[in-house]
């Protein structure tokens, strides 16, 4: 009868990104990686500690996301008041309005994934 290997992985839940396998499974880290990687600008992507260093490529995507989180924020509070100024017309306004709010909503879904995944990356590597 041949052995077999019990993982433990970790759930994913809501928040748990589709690009990226189940914890445990083959290659999941190499996923997470490859997800992290699109969430920071290009030149980030490629340097030696981020790509290592898996759970410092998180760490780094989640800063980044917070303050994309900001701009997009920022971008929204102040449509109404700057946008007019730029002879922009209502109906644009109003679009940008929810554009920006829409943005800010997928930012946050995106920060709380990121989150899921670097739990997920910290249990794989404090075991």
């Amino acid at each position: 009868m041949p052995l077999t290997t019990t993982r433990t992985t970790t759930r994913p839940g809501p928040d748990w990104p589709c690009q990226v396998k189940t914890p445990g499974s083959y290659d999941w880290e190499r996923s997470a990686a490859k997800w992290l990687r699109e969430l920071v600008p290009a030149r980030y992507a490629s340097y030696p500690a981020l790509t290592r260093h898996t759970v410092l490529l998180a760490r780094h995507a989640q800063i980044q996301v917070q303050h994309e989180i900001r701009v997009a924020r920022t971008a929204l509070q102040t449509a109404r008041a700057d946008l007019p100024s730029l002879g922009l017309p209502e109906s644009v306004i109003e679009h940008t309005i929810k554009l920006y709010a829409a943005e800010v909503l997928q930012l946050q879904h995106i920060a709380r994934s990121i989150r899921a995944v670097t739990r997920a990356l910290v249990d794989h590597h404090g075991r």
